[in-house]
């Protein structure tokens, strides 16, 4: 038997991650973390992602891209590395002094629920198609993700409207800290490799940032103290689709990922096709 990995071809997991927007959707994901004051404490105090910005994108791209197209064997051991990286990492909580382990289930869930929903928000204003049920479906079978992470699937939120209501409950517990305006800032105006910077690539970056800010909910740009123009979410959500449009003029082979390059020639061993 050909192992397809967690989700397989039939899967809603494959329809999301196949296209190319998600990575904004990864963007709004940042944004959205930042503002949980023990999440980016934690990220400020242990990571080096200052540093080597895009090593660290390129390092979380493939952690999520080995989730959805490896073999389950490969995505158990991907998440065991992270498991271990996380039980070794503790931070202070800037605002009471508490010491905490970055790998607490609230601050595991956070992430995962921040990551889910903004990939798959990005999809959907990107073009995607999907039914209610779908989007639930998708949902549901992201639990299998946030435990890899060690999260109890149980107490992830795995529909829509649980997402929503999550959400509704966080709320009081998120703030715009020093360190979250600090990380906010340096995602939209990260330092471009190559001399990129001083080229138009730093507009097309900045563009890109703009959206991923734009797709946010209204009340996290709230929190960053942006205007709550009536029509941002009208506009990213345009700018997403025609974004989303162009991205899938791009030959797929010119952007895929080696994980779901080797999940294609599974699914050809296999005799098998599929929505990826």
């Amino acid at each position: 038997m050909t192992d397809l990995g967690l989700f397989g071809p039939d899967s809603v997991t494959w329809r999301v991650h196949s296209e190319p927007i998600i990575t904004v959707g990864g963007l709004r994901s940042l944004y959205l973390q930042a503002l949980h004051p023990r999440a980016v404490a934690g990220v400020e105090q242990n990571s080096r992602y200052r540093k080597d910005p895009w090593g660290r994108f390129q390092r979380t791209a493939e952690y999520v891209t080995t989730v959805v197209y490896g073999t389950t064997e490969q995505a158990e051991r991907a998440g065991r590395r992270v498991r271990a990286v996380h039980s070794r990492m503790t931070a202070t909580d800037p605002r009471t002094g508490e010491r905490f382990r970055v790998d607490e289930p609230e601050l595991l869930r956070w992430v995962h629920v921040t990551e889910v929903e903004s990939f798959l928000d990005s999809a959907l204003r990107g073009g995607l198609r999907l039914e209610p049920e779908e989007i639930d479906g998708y949902y549901r079978e992201q639990t299998r993700a946030a435990a890899l992470v060690g999260l109890d699937p149980a107490t992830v939120p795995d529909t829509a409207a649980a997402v929503e209501a999550y959400y509704e409950r966080m709320r009081p517990e998120l703030a715009l800290t020093v360190d979250s305006a600090a990380t906010g800032l340096f995602l939209t105006l990260p330092p471009l490799p190559f001399g990129l910077g001083l080229t138009p690539v730093r507009g097309a970056a900045f563009s890109v940032s703009a959206l991923a800010i734009g797709m946010l909910p209204a009340w996290a740009r709230k929190l960053y103290g942006l205007p709550g123009l009536p029509g941002t979410d009208r506009l990213a959500s345009v700018n997403a689709r025609v974004l989303g449009s162009l991205l899938r003029t791009i030959p797929i082979e010119w952007i895929e990922s080696p994980a779901r390059k080797e999940a294609m020639r599974r699914l050809t061993e296999a005799g098998r096709t599929g929505n990826a």
